[in-house]
């Protein structure tokens, strides 16, 4: 049977023909799903379209939504739901339904238009998923994002900036992309406990010789005793424990 003749037939009629054989089963089972939903299933049936495309497209279009943004198979099945969604919830999709947004990343710009924020701050290319996501939990609680909405910071950086923003604390002490995330976390918890971070927030410090450092300072001991760039957190760790049990005796 030649394409015109194809080009004449419903889907109905398409089905019982050689045409429906370019399809694997899954894909079939979307199709007939369309039919029976009384929608035209011949705007997804197509070869390009694999089946879970083709079940949001099926999905979309029994919604009555405007499934043409999306109906392209440059998106994948993803990115697809992401789209969807956002027609469900009557958004402008258009700020994220392109292809150079995966769908972990329109989420973020799906989840922001839901809370009302600022989504053109980080509906970016140089921003991942989860440093979009630490941004848009920082606009959500109206805090000043500039300070870490950087592309030198990746998300755990940025989470650990934004909870001390969260917290008022001052945190330009260790706003620097030095600081990886674990020596970020030993400082923010040093503020958070009132402690004078200055005699660990350096650089030269790992995150567990921090830790040593600042437990020390949260038992009241001499840290200065074991503070230096020569001992590692081992040698710190002993060093705090002999000066804690002077301290009881």
């Amino acid at each position: 049977m030649n394409k015109k003749i194809h080009n004449n037939l419903n889907i109905e009629n398409l089905i019982k023909t050689e045409w429906f054989n370019q399809f694997n089963e899954f894909q079939k089972h979307q199709i007939t799903l369309g039919i029976h939903s009384n929608v035209d299933a011949l705007i997804y049936a197509k070869p390009e379209f694999n089946y879970s495309q083709m079940n949001q497209i099926r999905e979309g279009l029994v919604d009555n939504l405007d499934i043409f943004i999306y109906a392209n198979s440059k998106f994948d099945e993803y990115q697809m739901e992401e789209i969807r969604k956002g027609l469900q919830e009557n958004l402008d999709v258009s700020i994220y339904a392109k292809k150079e947004f995966n769908a972990e990343e329109m989420e973020q710009i799906r989840l922001g238009l839901l809370d009302n924020v600022d989504v053109s701050i980080y509906s970016k290319a140089e921003y991942n998923w989860s440093q979009m996501k630490q941004i848009r939990l920082g606009l959500v609680d109206n805090l000043d994002i500039s300070i870490y909405a950087k592309k030198e910071f990746h998300s755990d950086q940025m989470e650990q900036i934004r909870c001390g923003l969260k917290y008022n604390l001052d945190v330009s002490i260790y706003a620097n992309p030095k600081f990886d995330d674990f020596q970020m976390e030993e400082i923010r918890k040093g503020l958070n406990s009132y402690l004078d971070v200055s005699q660990y927030a350096k650089t030269e410090f790992d995150w567990e010789e921090m830790q040593q450092i600042r437990l020390g300072l949260e038992r009241k001991i001499d840290v200065s005793v074991y503070a230096k760039a020569e001992y590692n957190w081992k040698q710190m760790e002993k060093n705090r424990e002999k000066l804690e049990n002077e301290k009881t005796i």
